[in-house]
This record gives C-alpha cells, structure tokens and sequence, in this order.
C-alpha cells in the first residue's frame, strides 16, 4: 500500500484525521481514474462514502465519474457546490469523493472545508489550467489548503513529453473559459495535450 492508498483508505472515524485531497492536472491525465482507484479502495474497506461529477459532465450519461480510459462508478450529478452539503447532510461520512471539481467554481472551497472539519475526508479531481492555459479556480486555492496534492500530467501529442495543457483541436470556445461550461469536456477528438512548448492556446 502506497502513502496515498494509507491516506485515502483511513480507517473508521477517530483512528485517522479527515484530509483534503487534491488530484489535479490537464485533460488526459489520468485524474478521474485516480479518484476513481481511491474510491473503489474506499468502497474495498467499508467505508461509508458519497461520490459526485458536475452534471455538466454528461460523456457516458448522468449519475457516472468516468475516465477515458474507460472506468466508470455511479455518482450523484449536481450542478453546484452548496448541494454536496445538502448531499452529506447529517451523516458522518468517511469519504467524499468529488470529480470535474472546476466546475463547482469558488463556492465549492468552504463546501470541503466544512467537510473535512466536520471529520470527512475529501478527494476532489479536477482541471488544473484553463482552455489558454491559465490556473482554472478553484484547484490552485483547493491545492494550497490540501494535506495531500497529487498533481498528474499528460503525455504531449507532439513529442511525448510531459505535457502540463490541454489544447482544443477544433473552433468554437466559450467567451470566457473561466466559466463552468461544456467546452471544458471533451475527447481526443476535440482535445490534445501538449508540453509547454507545443501548446499554442485557443487556436481559431
């Protein structure tokens, strides 16, 4: 068992403090199935968890986290922050498993926080950089107040570096990519990854 797998599997409240942690990173490398490992050892262990995706995130159908790699486990899809409280409600959750957390914008940081003062450890997943390569809030805030940060990379289309971006392949991006949006989703058709040096952000 590695750190993470300790960190993520914690046995039942009181033997082990709850955590923020962050799986962050481009498209394409390898986030959702990352979370997804740590739920299914969570789910192993007896662990009462809850799992959640944006319900922008329709590629395999609501109610599913999946991977492009292929994986996939029932979620609950909620289109804002304030409903994963409304979600845990009373229980005392072990773990709560959060994927495309760049869609729940600002509000999902005191969401978490709450969670994890309230003796739940939370794994969130999400888009470290924006469509033209800028941080994509709210991971760089999630990071900075994480106990464990787990920051993926991609392999660049280019030249099989490691690549840091993801760059939209085809026109046709929202106004402002800072806001939650469909744009922000997408497969190889639409999307590479690219090193710093192959990335060229929104190409018309």
């Amino acid at each position: 068992m590695t750190e993470h797998d300790g960190e993520a599997v914690h046995r039942r409240r009181g033997q082990r403090q709850a955590r923020l942690q962050v799986i962050s990173g481009p498209m394409f490398a390898g986030k959702s199935e990352e979370l997804l490992r740590r739920v299914r050892r969570a789910q192993l262990a007896g662990l009462d968890l809850e799992v959640v995706n944006h319900a922008l995130d329709v590629r395999t159908g609501h109610q599913l986290v999946a991977s492009h790699a292929g994986l996939s486990i029932p979620s609950h899809a909620l289109s804002e922050a304030a409903a994963i409280t409304a979600l845990a409600g009373s229980r005392s959750l072990d773990l709560v498993a959060i994927d495309e957390a760049q869609f729940f914008g600002a509000g999902l940081v005191p969401v978490v926080t709450a969670l994890v003062a309230a003796g739940t450890t939370v794994a969130v997943a999400g888009l470290s950089v924006t469509l033209d390569g800028r941080p994509f809030d709210p991971l760089p805030e999630l990071m900075a107040l994480a106990e464990d940060v787990t920051k993926l990379t991609a392999v660049c289309t280019v030249c099989g570096d490691d690549a840091v971006f993801h760059q939209r392949m085809a026109p046709g991006v929202a106004a402002d990519v800072l806001l939650p949006t469909a744009e922000h989703i997408g497969g190889t058709g639409t999307y590479q990854a690219r090193c710093r040096r192959h990335f060229q952000p929104l190409l018309p």
